[in-house]
């Protein structure tokens, strides 16, 4: 296309072949062994998964950083303070002292458990009992990270500790191993979603049989992508946490992908094709669409790979092989199931679509009615919406990443129950305390420990611990503030910044702050650090994805801009909800891995409705070359598909916000939110708005460019 202000609308040559065309062909004519194909394939998955069993780890690993240095120190000396702890929290409004003979007995048995390295009695540290003497605790000493020791062994200690327990004696177990031990399931997010997504399919086609096969189709993609997973776990470091946003994505993109296709099958069905030439269509045209939508999705995941952390490098890759089978599922598997049942699902369509028409009802009237009316004030329309966006996107300036503590957990939970009664006998720092390392002799160990002392934000420290080798000394700093404040965030930086490094000078040792608490800012500090490389490798491989898909430079340059005010916006509701405490929520730092995860798939998932809007206003603009009707045609056409796909999504990525667990419930809520916005606001509003106003010249394409930019379209449709 040569460079110039008013393009005309190319002329493609009609074709009824094609990559995806042949696709549907096959699937539907060989439809009992594609489908055979799958039911093997998922058969073999499941079994072998099981058989084998999962291998899923947590690598929260940040080298180069203070704390991940301190932890790799200690563990070369040998310090018990290299493992993960659990504190044992005793409460008797009588006093302790009259308690200890129960206690002691219970902390043997405890020592003798298995993944137990040491166990210190609150008796043998004064600094382990409250100043009333009502509280204590006693630290045990796990011999690995929390993410290391088996739960099964956590629970034997937290099983044996409660035995201690009376009616005058309270005991509850604190710690992050004591934390992964007693994590609940999902519990029906996931069935609730999914049921909520047939409902809302079967108002759409009327029909419980066509409703069924976009969630068939689905539920064999996610099915396939776990077992997978779950077999790569035993090979690579696959985090925990990894299933259940694994399921979070897969049913909505598989719902998703799948219904794009067959609305548009649905729609050949109603033009006069028959069943095979409208799959045929539906796979050239939608599938298509399908297949661009799912790479943008999957480079935006890899994107996370560029962040170097280990923990997100395999839920991206895993979150990207599930998007990766859905596709596949859409592109075989849905032929295949349309081909079995496709003569009773064309028989609902059509007998619908006369009942419609003897209303005088009109396919897409409100749609096309609602783009004209945008088209006749497009400025109006864009400011307010962009305005909106903005707004909802202004608390996300100041969202603070962390990790949820204990002091998130639910009221009735032993973890919670400890964090509060520590909190109330020694102070609001005290489940948070940081771990300083120092390396270099006794008498530099002792002079850390008297300026920390004396340093503003510590309310206590321990007497020096040193491994066994002597080379290295601990001491624990208490803050006097809670470990999610925004002052202990200061103080980490403050110790490392300013107190630290003059007294390394002066003494020659090295100094470390590591610890828990410390880890967690140095993720979150490392994450805020390498995000907009991030950014930019996603938005840049999307939007050169988009230009040689569309051959056009403005419109990929606007589905970036569009999708980033999608994310920001989500970001901003999940700081208003997580961070401030927005209807009734306990306020905390929000995760620090969910602005990079909502933002590598929402950026994805939004490019979905931007294909798919697109490529139909494509069509209407290549046929008659008028740009205003080809947005209008092309909203017509799409609106009532993107919005049945959006709610769908939006009700399986809400559903999560009833799961226990604070990550998931940040993930529906973003997730939720921003699929909303996009295919409310920005679908029917902006983007109308915005092609109105660049008329033509949306498919302006620079003729150096042209030339450079490979031509990805595979084929087109051969209706007009």
């Amino acid at each position: 296309m040569t460079q110039h202000t008013s393009p005309s609308p190319p002329r493609r040559a009609r074709t009824g072949g094609g990559v995806f065309a042949g696709l549907a062909t096959w699937s539907q004519r060989r439809r009992w062994l594609a489908l055979l194909l799958w039911v093997v394939a998922i058969a073999a998955i499941t079994v072998g998964s099981q058989a084998l069993g999962s291998r899923y780890q947590n690598d929260f690993s940040l080298p180069g950083t203070d704390s991940q240095a301190a932890t790799d120190l200690l563990k070369k000396h040998g310090s018990l303070q290299a493992g993960a702890s659990v504190e044992i929290v005793f409460k008797d409004e009588r006093g302790l002292a009259g308690a200890r003979q129960g206690i002691e007995k219970m902390l043997h048995e405890v020592r003798e458990l298995p993944g137990v390295a040491d166990v210190r009695s609150p008796y043998e540290d004064g600094s382990a009992l409250s100043k009333d003497g009502t509280v204590g605790y006693a630290t045990v000493t796990l011999d690995g990270k929390a993410e290391e020791v088996p739960k099964e062994d956590v629970t034997d200690v937290i099983d044996v500790a409660k035995t201690a327990g009376t009616d005058q004696l309270e005991v509850q177990l604190g710690g992050e191993a004591v934390r992964g031990a007693e994590e609940e399931s999902g519990g029906g997010a996931e069935g609730a979603g999914m049921l909520a997504a047939l409902v809302i399919l079967v108002l759409l086609f009327g029909s419980l049989l066509a409703a069924a096969v976009p969630l068939v189709t689905a539920l064999f993609a996610v099915g396939g992508a776990i077992g997978l997973i779950t077999l790569a776990s035993r090979v690579f470091t696959v985090a925990d946490f990894t299933p259940p946003i694994m399921m979070l994505v897969g049913l909505g993109v598989g719902v998703d992908y799948a219904l794009l296709i067959f609305y548009r099958y649905r729609h050949e069905l109603l033009g006069g094709s028959d069943r095979e030439s409208a799959v045929a269509t539906a796979l050239a045209v939608a599938g298509r669409t399908v297949f661009f939508a799912g790479w943008t999705v999957i480079i935006a995941l890899l994107g996370l790979v560029a962040l170097g952390l280990g923990s997100l490098q395999g839920v991206a890759l895993a979150v990207a092989l599930t998007v990766l089978v859905t596709m596949v599922a859409s592109l075989t598997l849905l032929p295949a199931l349309l081909a079995v049942f496709g003569p009773r699902i064309q028989q609902t369509v059509l007998k619908r679509a006369a009942a419609a028409q003897a209303k005088g009802r009109e396919d897409g009237r409100r749609w096309r009615v609602l783009a004209g009316a945008v088209q006749r004030r497009p400025l109006p329309a864009l400011l307010a919406a962009v305005v909106a966006l903005l707004a909802l996107s202004a608390p996300a300036l100041g969202l603070r990443l962390g990790f949820a503590d204990a002091g998130n957990d639910a009221p009735a939970t032993t973890t919670r129950k400890a964090y509060d009664l520590l909190a109330e006998g020694f102070g609001p720092g005290f489940s948070g305390p940081l771990v300083v390392v120092s390396q270099g002799g006794r008498a530099a160990a002792e002079e850390m420990r008297s300026t920390l002392e004396r340093t503003e934000g510590i309310a206590a420290v321990t007497p020096p611990l040193p491994t066994k080798d002597g080379a290295v000394s601990t001491v624990i700093a208490y803050p006097t503030t809670a470990p999610q404040d925004a002052k202990t965030t200061d103080l980490v930086h403050a110790l490392r910044e300013d107190v630290l490094p003059p007294l390394a000078e002066r003494t020659g040792a090295e100094y470390l702050v590591g610890g828990p608490t410390a880890a967690t800012q140095d993720f979150a500090d490392a994450v805020s650090s390498r995000m907009p490389l991030f950014v930019a490798i996603v938005v840049g491989l999307s939007t050169l994805l988009l230009m040689a898909v569309f051959r056009s430079l403005l419109i990929p340059l606007k589905a970036a801009l569009l999708n980033l005010l999608s994310v920001s916006a989500a970001l901003g509701a999940i700081t208003l909800v997580f961070q401030h405490g927005w209807f009734g929520v306990q306020p905390g730092p929000v995760e620090a891995f969910i602005p990079v995860m909502v933002f590598a798939i929402v950026f994805g998932l939004s490019m979905d409705y931007e294909v798919f809007l697109i490529s139909r206003i494509q069509e209407e603009w290549e046929s008659a070359g008028d740009p205003a009707r080809a947005v209008r045609e092309g909203l017509a056409a799409t609106g009532k598909v993107i919005t049945a796909a959006a709610a769908i999504m939006i009700v399986v990525f809400a559903a999560f916000i009833l799961s226990p667990d604070r990550m998931l419930q940040q993930f529906g809520l973003g997730l939720a939110v921003a699929i909303l916005l996009d295919a409310v606001v920005i679908r029917c509003l902006i983007v109308p708005a915005v092609m109105q106003l660049l008329g033509a010249r949306a498919w302006w394409l620079p003729g150096p460019l042209a030339k450079v930019l490979p031509k990805v379209a595979l084929e087109r449709s051969n209706v007009g």
